[in-house]
């Protein structure tokens, strides 16, 4: 009975944060089928598109880990309904624009909403510190999550693939951000604050020292897409960025209240996790437009491909956002049969095998399906599973930090992905002769992503393996929580 009262209590906060997650969602997928579009508008290249995901993929791994430090803080809506006001007022400049600079400028600052998955989850499991059977609660609930996330960009999609071909684009980009300003209202009226706030103060220092470490190895991963591995400044910078973060290890080490205790990465339960976010990563951020790029080429003219239309390569796209959905869901069921951990482990699995499936298996289009349904059921349990793993493991302070660094790891591991992947890819075009206006990469580029992709998976699975049997779950808290503090 105590348990039905939980979820009960839940119910409404899941409910209004699920639409925070769809409309998260319709930001992700809306835009997707409009870049050429948007490209024509701004008067650029398409290859200069991929600025805006660098840019703000680099803005995001910022943001994650002050706003998640400062939702223990001072509150996780609070700092829900603060990144919701930046998304927002970002995404109505979108419509009014045609600088590519003021455009590139907005649409980094929109990356502003990848902090919100992070904060629901601290926020859900803040609430459900006093009740029974939280770490399955807030499993359940991440799973709910994700679900509604994945609905959100597969509806986005199909919306901004359909009014793009109908209205002008000025008009179209007006939808996701009146989404956006509604999401506001939801979040402001219709979800409640946690009930407990860590206090403390904002270490500046760390923020500045880690932003700095993190524009300086970001932005030599750019130089690297750029100029090619063959540039020796580009992986100076790169170096540069990863030397500056041993200052940064340095002061979180001293600092009564780290902006990120880096300790953490050393626990048995965490320090897994957040390598697992990172390799996953690699896939889940990085090989997304590789996958729609070989389903779009001709194989009468490259050899490989399978030359599909623009509508049947979103019917891939649907199909493994729709086993995203699936996976998520499933998560807490499986997760409440054997064990969280491994159920982690069972999913990256999943994943590394989808992946390498596509090394044998790449010529016929039931053969791409079927190899996203195995990548999409591992990868959405690993979306759900990763926030609520890292907060059920956390200290009780630091929850809303260690769900963040799930993000910021995985975004890290994108980037560098979306770096070896546009190497791989553009080397591999260029070699061959083909021009890269069409498909920007060879059948060996293709082979490298894969296989990268699956490798890392399976890695990540091995080292889940080294996690203590019980992490993750309500037994585990509880030993946690029951030792002194000090």
């Amino acid at each position: 009975m105590t348990q039905r009262v939980t979820l009960g209590t839940l119910a409404g906060v899941v409910g209004f944060l699920a639409f925070v997650e769809f409309t998260s969602g319709v930001l992700q997928g809306f835009y997707t089928p409009m870049l050429t579009d948007i490209a024509r508008h701004l008067g650029i290249h398409d290859a200069d598109v991929n600025w805006l995901e660098g840019t703000q993929l680099m803005l995001s791994a910022l943001v994650v880990p002050a706003f998640a430090k400062l939702g223990d803080m001072v509150g996780h809506k609070r700092m829900l309904v603060i990144s919701t006001g930046v998304t927002a007022a970002a995404s109505l400049v979108l419509p009014f624009t045609d600088s590519f600079g003021l455009f590139l400028a907005a649409w980094a600052v929109q990356g502003f909403y990848v902090v919100w998955l992070p904060l629901e989850i601290a926020l859900i499991w803040s609430r459900a510190r006093r009740m029974p059977g939280r770490a399955t609660i807030t499993a359940r609930s991440a799973g709910l999550l994700v679900a509604a996330l994945e609905t959100g960009a597969i509806t986005g999609a199909l919306v901004g693939g359909a009014l793009v071909d109908a209205l002008p684009l000025e008009v179209v980009l007006i939808v996701p951000a009146l989404l956006v300003v509604v999401c506001f209202f939801v979040i402001l009226f219709g979800v409640e604050e946690s009930p407990e706030s860590t206090g403390g103060r904002l270490d500046v220092t760390g923020l500045v020292l880690i932003s700095i470490a993190l524009v300086a190895f970001t932005g030599g991963l750019s130089l690297l897409r750029l100029n090619g591995p063959a540039d020796p400044w580009a992986w100076a910078v790169v170096a540069l960025g990863v030397a500056l973060v041993v200052p940064f290890v340095l002061w979180e080490l001293r600092v009564d209240d780290p902006l990120i205790d880096v300790r953490m990465f050393a626990s048995p339960a965490l320090g897994p996790v957040f390598l697992t976010a990172g390799l996953f990563g690699v896939s889940v951020l990085g090989a997304q437009a590789p996958l729609s790029t070989f389903a779009r080429t001709d194989p009468d003219v490259y050899g490989y491909g399978l030359g599909t239309s623009g509508f049947a390569t979103s019917l891939i796209i649907g199909v493994y956002l729709i086993a995203m959905i699936t996976g998520a869901l499933v998560f807490p069921l499986a997760a409440r049969l054997a064990t969280p951990r491994r159920t982690l482990i069972a999913a990256a699995t999943l994943v590394g095998i989808g992946f390498l499936l596509f090394v044998p298996f790449h010529a016929a289009y039931a053969q791409l399906i079927t190899n996203m349904v195995i990548v999409g059921l591992g990868s959405g349990a690993l979306v759900a599973a990763l926030p609520a793993a890292a907060a059920s493991a956390a200290p009780p302070t630091q929850t809303g930090v260690a769900t963040g660094l799930t993000n910021s790891v995985k975004t890290v591991g994108g980037a560098i992905a979306s770096c070896v992947f546009g190497i791989a890819l553009f080397h591999g075009a260029t070699g061959s002769g083909v021009a890269a206006e069409g498909t920007a990469g060879s059948f060996s580029g293709y082979l490298t992503v894969w296989i990268v992709c699956g490798a890392t998976a399976l890695v990540a699975a091995a080292l889940l393996v080294f996690v203590p049997k019980e992490a993750f779950t309500d037994r585990a808290v509880e030993g946690a929580q029951a030792l002194p503090v000090g």
